[in-house]
């Protein structure tokens, strides 16, 4: 693998992309190159309960590579973007270079721009914050927030809205008036090489059909079966893409080829929401296009 860009050996590098767009080789090819521990950057893979459909890095690599921060939580802990970016910030403390990757744009903009010191949810508000969302949708915790905050996050992720609603109810302080109070980051642009991996549409989207069909083969209805028996839809580690369907076919709600097939068309969608929070927020970041990496 040739690189397009110079990449200091002795500075932090940053790897985002959407799913399926080889961000893992590129982070495997540095770190052999010039040495590093990989550092997972992705929101599912801190979870052990998938493997395969998350796409965790093989026992061959981590057995060639450290890598730090991959399943190690479990199905039902509670893990934010804070926890993650403590964690980090304790590996950025010792001498090894960091290789951070993933797909999580919030757990990079964290990290390079600096996080709000939002006091957690007390259990029982997330709670009724899940039972307004499973009664009465998405639509109530919207008209719920203020106006900023409203007009700053992607009012189509569940998940974000939830958590400005949490916050709003919990300090009786909009999200994006915590967010504004945000203290420095730590590990700001200037001081890391951050590397944004772009893709062709159809070039990615073949490259995630072949990706969901090597899972299948490695076993990924197993690992849905055996976490049928944790199976709640509102837990952040229940949000492997490809999941529900395979969840859905193992109950006889549809075949394995409707099921692969909706699974499919779930990541692609997925690929697409990040790729539009990549190009809106990391226009600093160094783009390397994906096809080179692979040619």
């Amino acid at each position: 693998m040739s690189l397009p860009v110079e990449i200091h050996p002795d500075r932090p590098v940053l790897i985002a992309g959407p799913t399926a767009s080889g961000k893992s080789a590129l982070a495997m090819h540095i770190a052999r190159s010039q040495g590093g521990v990989i550092v997972n950057a992705d929101a599912l893979q801190v979870y052990g309960n998938w493997r395969i459909l998350s796409a965790r890095p093989s026992a061959e690599d981590t057995a060639t590579v450290p890598h730090r921060l991959y399943g190690h939580i479990g199905a039902q802990a509670d893990y934010s973007t804070g926890h993650w970016l403590r964690e980090v910030a304790a590996i950025l403390q010792t001498p090894v270079r960091a290789i951070i990757i993933g797909g999580t744009g919030l757990y990079f903009s964290a990290l390079t721009e600096g996080l709000a010191e939002i006091p957690p949810t007390p259990p029982a508000l997330r709670a009724e914050a899940d039972h307004v969302m499973a009664t009465q949708g998405l639509s109530t915790l919207l008209a719920a927030l203020d106006p900023t905050t409203l007009a700053r996050i992607d009012t189509r992720n569940p998940m974000r809205v939830q958590r400005a609603w949490e916050v709003q109810r919990a300090t009786g302080r909009g999200l994006a008036a915590w967010q504004d109070d945000t203290p420095p980051p730590l590990l700001p642009l200037t001081a890391c090489t951050p590397l944004l991996i772009t893709a062709n549409k159809d070039w990615l989207n073949a490259r995630i059909a072949r990706r969901f069909d090597a899972m299948l083969a490695a076993g990924a209805l197993d690992e849905v079966r055996a976490n049928l028996p944790l199976w709640n839809p509102a837990l952040p580690s229940m949000k492997a893409i490809g999941a529900p369907e395979l969840i859905a076919h193992l109950r006889g709600e549809m075949t394995l080829d409707q099921a692969r097939e909706a699974a499919t068309i779930a990541t692609r969608q997925y690929a697409k929401r990040q790729r539009t929070w990549f190009r809106a927020r990391m226009r600093a970041w160094q783009p390397i296009e994906a096809e080179t990496l692979t040619a």
